[in-house]
């Protein structure tokens, strides 16, 4: 997701050239099955991998063309059919299940029984070995107030807050593979939302913070709810990990923001406006209420009763998401990076080893505690192809009392700040990453960074070698040893681009499809890298995009370095939130934001003007399912 204010709260750092298993195993059996059902290193997207045959090549499909028509494009033998959408109810056992409205007059009770708004990352859980049943956990980014009231966001009340409010958060669903097609299970028993109103237990140093005591929570240790969810990852233990990314523009700082909150960039107002109806996002009366977002959450989505518990260890950033590799003694290293221009990248290594499930506690609940405990690193990419991991650990370096961190939760509060001092890389927008399910190799998406060598900006370069970069770039990494190393081998996977381009710094250098604004990235079971892009609605088929089209999924052979243009969506839309089924045989895609209105659209003959996808009306974001139509696997 993109806000005009992304970079306003930009690192004032020197950059680089001026410094020179199956649910059921993970659930029911030891470590060992957790490890294999993972094998070692799996996170994100992917699944149990099989190692391909050097003389099998990895692309299998034909290439799709670049599509600006309202609708999902896949190769020739695979089909996509729409599986959930906002508004359909999501099957909480005992609970009403309201039906789609097309004049969108679902009321705020009605909305949080229902998937919510704006799909983006996702995760699939099975339930059973054959991986035919298992749980869809979907992340619901924000909201379009336009869309999501009959009447617009004009005028705004404290029902249409509360609305708004429930269409955020994540859903829980059920599904199953019955015959040839995935359905919805309803009712179930694992159903669940949680929305920007439920109550989220809060674990690790920040836990208690006097930075996250409000009046309402004078432990600061309960939080109302989660939003501005964006990418997610997934544990060997069978959690979810979901990021907190863009919560800075829910809240009003006023006219007047301290430098905490600038250098967090909230601004004078938020665009949610929730403030007006909801005094805790309002930042003067309530300074300590945006501290307690920003945070990694953690769900069991097999345990509809355990509240999401945000893991402040995992340091405090405009988090687009948390992926979780394994060290070979069986601790958790965790990657994370936030979406903003001139920010951070980071890895958390846990203290304790991974448990297994043992005296009638699952493995969720076995591990209960793990991410509350180890050390936080930020990463320097040095020019050379090396890279660093800096310690964010209060007493060492200039992380004391005397630069404003008075302990180890202040240290993860103010993350950036930290690493601000410490000289890490300011990076053009780290989002998603991906870690080879057989290598181990770590990827990383940087989206674009427009602003990159402007006057009073920094420069281009080792790791962000393009000034005005529009297109974005993947880069990849291995550490040194294991997963807990401090230093690193790195290099690109690829400049994203069209040569077409008269720029030379848009062309790229990409080997086969072209495309621009890497997103989301994935592993599939073979050790295919999907990659998934976001170009904003305001410069697409424009200028230097005029040849893309609308925003797509490619895959991508890391042997090879060849990209195949495999799927493209509806007008206006974000190609995000992969996952794959364990036999690799289904793709779940979600489409976010088809037809990206403008926020404040209200009258009801406009709401489609730009996009009518999936069902012929009001435009809704969609978890969408792709097969091959003759049962194989995807993308051979």
């Amino acid at each position: 997701m993109r806000h005009p204010l992304e970079d306003s709260n930009a690192s004032s750092n020197p950059s680089i050239h001026e410094l020179n298993s199956s649910r059921r195993e993970l659930l029911q059996g030891g470590l060992g099955a957790a490890l294999a059902a993972l094998l070692g290193p799996l996170a994100g997207c992917a699944a149990p991998a099989a190692t391909s045959s050097s003389a099998t090549p990895l692309l299998g499909f034909r290439s799709v063309p670049p599509s600006e028509a309202d609708t999902v494009t896949v190769p020739p033998g695979y089909r996509a059919q729409v599986l959930t959408a906002w508004g359909e109810p999501v099957g909480i056992a005992g609970a009403a299940m309201p039906p789609w409205r097309e004049d969108a007059s679902a009321d705020a009770a009605e909305q949080a029984l229902q998937f919510g708004m704006h799909h983006d990352g996702m995760q699939f859980l099975p339930l059973q070995p054959d991986g035919r049943r298992g749980l869809l956990v979907t992340n619901h980014e924000y909201t379009d107030e336009g869309l999501l009231h009959p009447d617009g966001p004009t005028p705004w009340t404290a029902e249409k807050v509360a609305k708004s409010q429930a269409a955020h958060g994540l859903s829980v669903a059920e599904i199953e593979l019955r015959g040839d097609g995935w359905q919805l299970v309803r009712p179930s028993r694992f159903a669940r939302r949680i929305t920007a109103r439920t109550p989220c237990a809060v674990g690790g140093p920040a836990a208690g913070h006097a930075l996250l005591r409000t009046a309402a929570d004078p432990q600061g240790a309960r939080v109302l709810g989660t939003f501005a969810n964006c990418a997610m990852g997934r544990t060997p233990w069978g959690t979810v990990l979901s990021g907190e990314e863009n919560f800075a523009f829910y809240f009003d700082a006023g006219p007047n923001p301290d430098p905490h909150q600038k250098r967090w960039g909230l601004p004078a107002q938020g665009f949610t406006r929730w403030a007006a109806h909801n005094d805790r996002f309002d930042a003067v009366k309530h300074p300590n209420e945006a501290n307690r977002f920003g945070w990694i959450v953690e769900l069991d989505p097999a345990d509809p009763a355990s509240p999401p518990v945000k893991r402040t260890a995992l340091g405090r950033a405009a988090h687009e998401g948390a992926w979780v590799a394994l060290t070979r003694d069986g601790r958790a290293a965790v990657y994370s990076g936030e979406d903003a221009r001139f920010e951070y990248l980071y890895k958390f290594v846990s203290r304790d080893r991974v448990q297994p499930a043992r005296d009638g506690l699952s493995a969720a609940q076995a591990n209960r505690e793990l991410l509350d405990h180890g050390t936080l690193y930020v990463a320097h990419f040095d020019a050379e192809g090396r890279g660093r991991w800096l310690p964010l650990v209060h007493g060492q370096g200039p992380l004391t009392a005397a630069n404003g961190f008075a302990d180890q939760g202040e240290v993860l509060v103010k993350t950036r700040q930290a690493s601000d001092l410490l000289g890490a890389t300011r990076l053009d927008r780290p989002e998603w990453m991906a870690i080879h399910p057989a290598t181990g190799e770590v990827f990383c998406s940087l989206t674009n960074n427009t602003d990159r060598g402007k006057a009073g900006k920094p420069g281009p370069d080792a790791a962000n070698p393009r000034a005005h970069n529009a297109m974005g770039q993947v880069l990849r990494w291995r550490e040194d040893g294991d997963f807990d190393g401090e230093t690193f081998a790195w290099r690109h996977l690829l400049l994203a681009g069209d040569p077409a381009n008269t720029r030379a710094e848009a062309r790229g250098d990409v080997r086969g499809d072209a495309f621009g604004c890497p997103d989301g990235l994935c592993f599939d079971p073979r050790g295919v890298l999907w990659i998934q892009t976001d170009v904003s609605a305001g410069v697409m088929r424009q200028g230097e995009f005029a040849r893309l089209g609308n925003n797509q999924m490619l895959a991508c052979d890391v042997g090879t370095g060849e990209v195949r243009r495999f799927l493209t969506g509806p007008v206006n839309c974000e190609i995000t939130g992969a996952t794959f089924a364990p036999d690799g045989r289904t793709l779940f895609v979600n489409i976010q934001h088809p037809g990206e209105p403008p926020s404040d659209i209200s009258d009801p003959a406009d709401i489609n003007r730009f996009s009518r996808w999936p069902f012929g009306g009001r435009p809704r974001s969609a978890t969408v399912v792709v097969r091959r139509e003759d049962g194989g696997v995807i993308g051979s």
